[in-house]
């Protein structure tokens, strides 16, 4: 689990600076006017809110910094991502989530564990999603496996 998180966010280093240095700032038509870099800046904060409260045992995804410097800047960007995969490797412990839905505090146990694999989830679908603005907006050459999810790959090499 924790070497496919930092191998995915290793590619994910190697993609961002193949590209050229306008298009990670630059509003993408097909996804609804977001950028690339929104989605980068996504997926590093939901992993720091996950190593933040880390250590209080408490994670709530919704009380992202949401730091435009890192939707903007890209080499800022990688550097946290850089970080992200020098501190993910952790011992598992039971996490309190906890939810802000509509105005009401709403908390769920979980684990350590099973939001590491989440957040790689969550990067391999912003992976796809930045992999077709990226399609949109560059001739940049991607890896087959940018977005694709490691049972998905598996699954296509048996296939074969």
């Amino acid at each position: 689990m924790f070497k496919s998180s930092q191998q995915t966010l290793e590619e994910f280093k190697v993609v961002l600076l193949q590209l050229p240095k306008d298009c990670y700032s630059k509003p993408c038509e097909t996804l609804s006017q977001a950028t690339i870099g929104q989605h980068t800046r996504h997926i590093i904060e939901l992993y720091q809110c996950l190593l933040s409260g880390f250590e209080f045992d408490e994670v709530c995804y919704d009380k992202r910094k949401r730091d435009k410097r890192i939707e903007t800047d890209v080499d800022f960007a990688i550097y946290h991502l850089g970080q992200i995969q020098q501190l993910l490797e952790k011992p598992d412990k039971k996490l309190t989530m906890v939810y802000e839905l509509n105005g009401n505090r709403e908390e769920m146990e979980s684990n350590y564990f099973r939001e590491v694999m989440y957040n790689l989830e969550h990067t391999i679908h912003h992976q796809a999603l930045i992999k077709v603005g990226i399609n949109q907006l560059t001739h940049v050459m991607l890896p087959d496996s940018f977005g694709v999810a490691p049972s998905t790959i598996q699954y296509r090499e048996q296939a074969v």
